[in-house]
Parts: structure tokens; sequence; C-alpha cells
């Protein structure tokens, strides 16, 4: 007993001690007041524990803003999703081409088009096994999975530079058999990809673009062990050779002057198109860190999405705030100094700060024409991602290039100089 004693007053002795170097500054940083006033109201504390309104007040703020992220991080895959959602709308299930013979007009709603360039896009399904897309020449364009995560470019981009292809597209998982030569192989991280490309005009004319796409594109399922597998890859037992099949007939919808929507909503339905991407996709397709955001307000793969009314009154205020934060870093984005062409500059891209993957700017260019790589941020451009993909369709390296004939390049300008908000009711110079 008396050892006992011992011990806990040289335990108190000790405590004391330290409790006497810690400073009143360091006490009250770690104290937690019985009143605290913030933006959501005043939460209050009776010797640290928090009081009902303020556990209230807490759950609210933690449930918007893991919505408001959720947003902001997942627009992405909802506007994938939209695209896919749009060609079925018209009668373009998977594997089918829609084209704009006659060019994009207003009736098509889309978040980037263009009207001087014949595009043709489509949703491919790779739940059955790859498929092989023979890309037309001339054409400009890339593959995503449906998270706007980049696969591949296509066309002058991408491999074939221009020259036309054949593209061989891999399902997650997929350890079959793969050719050894005439593909360009790729691997997606979904089950479904979106292909996008687009072609000039010849003497502004649509026409003799959209003749040579229906001509040459193809998209169809790849036969293991035909064209490209060499008789001494079989002999190796792990493929048989195969004699390919006839190239089936590609179908393609005419969207030339149809109204249909490809672009994602602002409302709360926005966490139901969330969902339904995530039902159709692999959940290795996404990181844990957006996959805990949606597990936070509901959304897990393999389970109902079902939010109650105070839920579903959250997620409109979120996709609310998600819109406004999106239109403001577009409108507003030259507030941002490394979006800017040029220091001062009115024109902008929010892809200079870190690229095509928001982690690595894009490369300079030297003087031999060579590229030159510049070093990683080593940190999410966050708010240029939500630029990008709130405004802007599909992910490249190649729409952000430095030189000239290579990609594309793109400056956005949303004010003039005065700064005044431009709109479609006057002339902007």
């Amino acid at each position: 007993m008396r050892r006992s004693t011992l011990v806990f007053t040289f335990l108190v002795a000790l405590a004391g001690g330290a409790v006497a170097q810690v400073s009143p500054e360091t006490i009250k940083s770690l104290s937690t007041p019985d009143k605290v006033e913030t933006n959501f109201g005043t939460l209050e504390f009776r010797d640290g524990a928090p009081s009902r309104e303020t556990v209230d007040k807490a759950r609210h703020t933690l449930d918007f803003t893991r919505a408001l992220d959720a947003y902001l991080n997942s627009y992405g895959g909802a506007s994938a999703y939209a695209l896919g959602a749009g060609f079925r709308s018209i009668g373009a299930e998977d594997n089918t081409v829609v084209i704009f013979s006659e060019l994009m007009d207003a009736n098509s709603l889309f978040l980037t088009p263009n009207a001087d360039t014949v595009y043709y896009m489509a949703a491919i399904d790779l739940t059955k096994g790859p498929m092989v897309v023979e890309q037309p020449p001339k054409g400009v364009g890339t593959i995503n999975d449906m998270w706007f995560g980049w696969i591949i470019d296509i066309g002058f981009p991408g491999p074939d530079r221009g020259e036309g292809g054949k593209y061989l597209l891999l399902p997650p998982g997929y350890d079959g058999p793969i050719p050894e030569g005439g593909f360009f192989v790729a691997r997606s991280k979904t089950t479904r990809v979106l292909y996008a490309s687009r072609g000039y005009l010849v003497d502004n004319d649509p026409k003799p673009t959209a003749d040579l796409v229906r001509e040459t594109l193809k998209i169809y399922p790849y036969t293991p062990g035909g064209w490209g597998t060499s008789v001494a890859t079989a002999l190796e037992g792990n493929v048989k050779l195969e004699a390919d099949p006839p190239v089936p007939e590609t179908r393609f919808v005419e969207a030339s002057g149809k109204p249909f929507n490809t672009i994602p909503p602002t409302d709360a339905s926005f966490f139901e198109m969330i969902n339904a991407n995530i039902q159709e996709q692999p959940a290795s397709s996404y990181n844990v860190e957006l996959a805990g955001q949606l597990a936070a307000i509901g959304i897990i793969k393999g389970k109902p999405f079902t939010p109650d009314e105070r839920m579903r009154k959250i997620l409109a205020e979120a996709a609310a705030m998600g819109n406004a934060a999106g239109r403001a870093l577009n409108w507003r984005v030259n507030d941002v100094p490394g979006w800017a062409y040029y220091p001062g500059s009115g024109w902008s891209n929010m892809l200079w700060e870190g690229g095509a993957n928001f982690e690595t700017p894009p490369p300079m260019v030297g003087r031999d024409g060579r590229f030159v790589p510049l070093p990683p941020t080593g940190a999410r451009t966050l708010d240029s991602k939500t630029a990008f993909y709130y405004a802007y369709t599909l992910d490249s390296p190649g729409m952000i290039m430095r030189l000239p004939k290579v990609g594309s390049q793109y400056l956005m300008g949303f004010v003039d100089a005065d700064k005044t908000t431009s709109t479609a009711a006057r002339r902007t110079r």
C-alpha cells in the first residue's frame, strides 16, 4: 500500500511539473470556450461538451461539406454519364456513333461544342470484352473513362498522328491475349468508355469529312488470336489462332439539328446521376477519398440511395453552391494569376496551373522543338479541376499545348477589359 501511494505521489508530481511548464497561451489554444460565434451560428459547450443544438449544427455542416466536396470532385463522372445518357436519348445505344454531318447548333446541348468541325462520338461498352476502334484519318480526339479519366488520344494528338489506325480498348481486369502489333492498345478503369473525335471542313464544306468518317470509322469486338497475333505467340499455348470474322457494320445516328441534352443537372438530381454512375462502374475506378465523400451522403456501390427529407435539402444546398463555385471559377478566371496567358492578360486557361492531370503544369518547348517537362506541383490543383470539368467536356494532355500543330490551344475570356461580364447580346473584340 505504501509503495502504491509513493508511485501515485510521484506521478502526480510529474504531472504537476508538466502542467507548470505549459504556457497560459497554450492552455487557451487548447480550451473550448462555453460559446463560440461562427458563420454557422453560436456554438455552445459545457465543460467542453457540445449542446444538442451544437451537435446538430456540426452534423449539418459536415453533411453539407461532404456533399459539396462530392459535387465538386465527381463532376467529371456526372458529365461523362450525362454524355452517354444524351446519346441514348436519340437512339444511339453503346457502340453506336453519334455524328454531326451538318455541324452542331444550339439544339444539341453540349458543354463545349464548336460549330465549325464535324463531331463524331460514341459510348463504347467493354463489359463483354475488348473492343476495336478503327480511327479515321485526319481526326482530332480522345478516349476517356466514365470519370473523364484520360485513356489515350486519337488522331493528330494520338499515336496514329492523324493517319488513322486501329485502337484496342481493354476492360478493367482483362488478362487475356493481347496482339503483338497492329493495334494501339489502351486499358480502361471503367466498363464503358467515351470516344470523341472531330474532323475539319474541306473548303468550308463538312460533307467530305462526314463521308470519310462514315466510310472508315469502325467499332467492333476484338477477336483474340486474330490479326496481330503471330504463330510463334500461338505456339506458347496461351491463345488459339483465329481468322478475323467480317467486320460488322457500324451504326451511325445523325444528330445534326436534334434537340437533346448531355449536360449534368445543377440541382439535387445531380447526386442521382452520380449514384447511377457509381452503381454501373467498378469501385476500383474511383479513388477511396471520393468513395468516402460519396458514402458519407449515402451513395455506396451496391446499396440503394435513399436520402431522407433533411438530407435532400442539404444536397440541394450543396448542388446550388457547387454550381455557383463552378461558375465563379470560370467567369472570374482572371482572379487566379497562375491561369493567365501572361501577367495581366484577360485571357486564361486553368490548365496552365496543373495540366490535364491537375498536378503537373504542361511542358515548355525547347529551342530544338522538344518538350521540356516541368516538375510536378505535388498537390492536386483542385480549383482548376473544378473549373475545367464544370465547363468543358473530356480530358486530354493534347488540350493544353504550347506548340502549334500539336493538339489544341485554348484561351478563355469571360470578361472584357473593364472586367464586365461578356454576354451574347453584344459582340466583344
